[in-house]
């Protein structure tokens, strides 16, 4: 097992973990952003009025994306089976 084996799988892991991260997150960041600007404009600063919209919103996310984020996972995971053999030489 080389050195740019094993950097080459912790690359694809990341690059995994960041497209797996990124459909919650940008949700996340879209409606914090959203909500941010109404609150600054309408002046109210209710805690809940931020975290509930964020909150559902990352859970729509998580079930639109679900069928993409289980289909990147299992392409990752079955092609991390398929370097074993080349993990011991």
């Amino acid at each position: 097992m080389t050195q740019e084996f094993v950097i080459g799988i912790g690359r694809d892991a990341m690059w995994t973990a960041f497209l797996l991260s990124a459909p919650p997150l940008a949700a996340a960041l879209i409606i914090g952003l959203v909500v941010s600007i109404f609150q600054a404009v309408t002046q109210i600063q209710e805690m809940t009025l931020a975290i509930i919209p964020k909150m559902i919103g990352v859970l729509l996310a998580l079930l639109v994306t679900f069928p993409w984020l289980l289909e990147t996972i299992s392409s990752y995971t079955i092609s991390l089976f398929r370097l074993i053999p080349q993990m011991t030489h």
